[in-house]
């Protein structure tokens, strides 16, 4: 739950529920270099949040909820809720477009 804390990498696991699907690390969106958002989807990979793999020479990255849900239930949509609360958007649009 530690890797949840900042505010970037909520951002990115947000962005993850918002699209859907899986999203290359040059597609985030983050008031950061680009060598921290690295150092962000580290933690995030290292707790077990994201999982990144690469497709020829991008790397992927993916939300594991299905895990997550398992093993700590309602924490995503918790954290998907802070993250819209922080950036004033519609948590029940993003909710709605991933379990």
């Amino acid at each position: 739950m530690e890797a949840l804390v900042d505010p970037v990498r909520r951002m990115v696991v947000s962005q993850l529920v918002r699209k859907g699907e899986d999203m290359s690390c040059g597609t985030f969106e983050a008031p950061v270099s680009i060598s921290t958002l690295t150092h962000h989807f580290n933690v995030l990979r290292e707790a077990g949040v994201i999982r990144q793999y690469y497709v020829g020479v991008t790397k992927m990255n993916t939300l594991r909820a299905e895990e997550m849900q398992e093993r700590f239930p309602g924490l995503l949509l918790a954290v998907i809720a802070a993250c819209a609360a922080e950036t004033g958007s519609d948590v029940d649009r993003e909710v709605e477009r991933r379990p």
